[in-house]
C-alpha cells in the first residue's frame, strides 16, 4: 500500500494543492520575506505531521501541495497556514505592517489531489456488482 499513510482508524492519501495570495495581490512575497514563508509553513507542517510535496512562494502568491490526515480539512490547513504566517510575518517585518491592513486576502483555493483519477473510482464503484465473488453474495 505504497503512498498511504495510516492512523488507529484509518488508511488514506489526502493531498491538497492550496493558493493564497495577499491583500491586494501586491507582491511583498520576495527575499527575505519570501525565505521567512518558506520556514514557516514547513514549521507548521512538522507542528501537525503533514508533508510538504511541492512549495513555491511567488511574489503575489503561495503555492502549496501538502499532505494531511483525515482530520485536516482544507479550510483547517488554509486558516493555520495563513494565521500563523501572516501574525509572524507582520511582526518581524514591519514594512508588510505600514504596507497591508492585513498580510492575507480572505479567500484561497483549495483542490483535491489523489493516487487516482475521479473517472477510475467511478468505474470502481459502477463495477461493484460485476465483480465474482460479489455475485455470489448477492445470491
Amino acid at each position: 500500500m505504497a503512498g498511504y499513510q495510516t492512523d488507529r482508524g484509518a488508511v488514506y492519501s489526502l493531498g491538497y494543492h492550496l493558493v493564497w495570495c495577499p491583500k491586494y495581490r501586491r507582491p511583498v512575497l520576495v527575499g527575505p520575506v519570501a525565505e521567512r514563508l518558506r520556514e514557516l509553513v514547513k514549521q507548521k507542517c512538522d507542528e501537525h505531521g503533514w508533508s510538504i510535496v511541492a512549495l513555491e512562494v511567488m511574489p503575489d502568491h503561495v503555492h502549496l501541495f501538502v499532505r494531511a490526515d483525515p482530520e485536516a480539512s482544507p479550510s483547517y490547513l488554509a486558516n493555520q497556514f495563513k494565521g500563523m504566517t501572516s501574525r509572524v510575518l507582520r511582526q518581524e517585518f514591519p514594512a508588510l505592517r505600514s504596507r497591508l491592513p492585513t498580510l492575507w486576502s480572505r479567500s484561497y483555493f483549495a483542490s483535491t489531489v489523489g493516487n487516482v483519477s475521479a473517472a477510475t473510482i467511478e468505474r470502481y464503484i459502477d463495477t461493484q456488482w460485476e465483480r465474482p465473488w460479489r455475485k455470489e453474495q448477492a445470491r
